[in-house]
């Protein structure tokens, strides 16, 4: 291989595995170059890059817990009538409104990630106009909202919102916590991303 075209490589990997949007997800990265352009040992190349990659190092830690029962939990017939969702929190504060959370939602059929600015300490009223005015509007009533025990949603509030729409509000458990397990899978892509921007002051 010539020398320019190990320059171009480099070029390319530096892309789409350090790009602002990237994420420095290995996966990601392999995924993304198979769809754009390929050369011979490219797979080796971009795992390399990975491997070598200083950030990737320090923040790929393993963040594995012990994994809770399996239960059935009831597959969607449509479009968003099934949605995960969960909290990040322990962000530093930014933006004009001073967010340091997010409110993670994940549509259980298509898998598609929805992530809100929000804010700690968010009062009931505050997460369901949220959710009312950032996602119901566009993706019309939901039937069931899987999500772990929160204040937000257990409060008198949140309940009677729930009643109102004769809607069924599952709550995941320290026993059973897979029941919301595609919103935990969102948040530590979330977080990983977070944390790699933060340590790069981006």
């Amino acid at each position: 291989m010539t020398v320019a075209g190990r320059y171009l490589i480099n070029l390319v990997l530096k892309e789409f595995h350090d790009g602002l949007f990237s994420g420095k997800l290995s996966e990601k990265t392999r995924e993304k170059i198979k769809t754009c352009i390929l050369w011979p040992i490219w797979q080796n190349d971009v795992a390399d890059y990975c491997r070598t990659c200083d950030r990737c190092k320090k923040e790929n830690e393993s963040t594995g817990k012990r994994l809770g029962n399996m239960i059935k939990i009831q597959e969607p017939s449509g479009p968003w009538e099934i949605f995960h969702m969960d909290w990040v929190t322990g962000l530093p504060s930014g933006g004009d409104r001073s967010y340091n959370s997010f409110l993670v939602i994940a549509h259980r059929l298509s898998k598609t990630p929805i992530f809100l600015q929000c804010h700690k300490d968010d009062t009931a009223m505050d997460t369901a106009l949220l959710i009312w005015n950032r996602v119901v509007s566009w993706t019309g009533i939901f039937k069931y909202i899987i999500s772990k025990r929160d204040p937000k949603l257990t409060s008198e509030l949140w309940t009677r919102i729930h009643q109102l729409f004769e809607k069924k509000l599952y709550f995941s458990t320290t026993y059973h916590p897979q029941t919301d397990g595609l919103a935990k899978i969102m948040i530590q892509a979330l977080e990983e991303m977070v944390r790699k921007f933060l340590a790069y002051g981006l």
